[in-house]
């Protein structure tokens, strides 16, 4: 099953698609945000191309967890996201997720033009690979519940 993780930024949407077996996180190519129809139109064509059947959206939270704007407009987008491609969506928390890349690219030795460019990249893949980690050890728990000893 295909993952599509989003990192809804003010300028550029990161993407990130998982392996059909749901493990692991590869970023995509940006997408440049224009308005939120457009946008949304966007991310339905990536759906189809991938054949996605889940998609995780970041949500922004603040420090201490509660939603301000930003995380008002992640919601928003998800719900009408769904509506139109009639999909799962899950938000996912992300808080930090784009420090979390700065640091990774900073001990990458990329400068900081280049990390301009693929910060939303990283920050997707690191939103989509917290939900599929999650989810791992989620299942590996249950299974382990289960054993008859």
């Amino acid at each position: 099953m295909r993952i599509l993780g989003l990192d809804l930024g003010e300028k550029r949407i990161g993407l990130a698609i998982s392996d059909e077996l749901g493990i692991t996180a590869q970023g995509l190519p940006t997408v440049a945000s224009t308005s939120e129809n457009e946008d949304l139109i966007k991310i339905k064509k990536l759906i189809e191309q991938y054949k996605v059947e889940k998609v995780i959206v970041g949500l922004p939270k603040n420090m201490n967890g509660t939603l301000g704007k930003q995380a008002e407009k992640s919601i928003t987008f998800a719900q009408k996201l769904k509506s139109i491609s009639q999909i799962e969506i899950e938000l996912e928390d992300e808080r930090l997720s784009t420090v979390r890349a700065e640091k990774l690219l900073i001990q990458a030795d990329r400068s900081r033009k280049k990390r301009k460019k693929v910060i939303d990249k990283m920050a997707a893949v690191i939103i989509l690979q917290s939900y599929l980690d999650r989810r791992m050890m989620n299942r590996e728990k249950k299974e382990k519940n289960e054993l008859p000893f």
